[in-house]
């Protein structure tokens, strides 16, 4: 997979804005409302970064998940990213109440 361009990579986080890109990487910080709320959120995320082979730089701090999106073997942002990406979106933001 190749590496996307600096100016490919401010595009598509339009789509994205809880997303930043910098040194690197796309990084994004999420807060819940408690530490299990939290880590439930990463352990579906986790199962997303398996099946499509892309694992996160993440940590945890009682209830944020702090996430960096980078594709180490292309040194950079690639489309697998943004794939992983949007998975994450779809985990830990909540569906609109309608």
């Amino acid at each position: 997979m190749s590496k996307l361009s600096e100016k490919e990579i401010e595009k598509r986080l339009l789509d994205f804005p809880d997303w930043d890109y910098y040194d690197g990487a796309i990084h994004a910080e999420f807060e819940f409302e408690n530490f299990k709320d939290c880590f439930s959120a990463m352990s579906r995320i986790a199962f997303e970064c398996e099946a499509l082979n892309h694992h996160p730089d993440w940590s945890n701090t009682y209830n944020v998940l702090t996430i960096s999106l980078a594709t180490h073997s292309a040194h950079g942002v690639t489309e697998k990213d943004f794939q992983l990406a949007k998975a994450i979106e779809a985990i830990v933001e909540p569906e609109d109440e309608d």
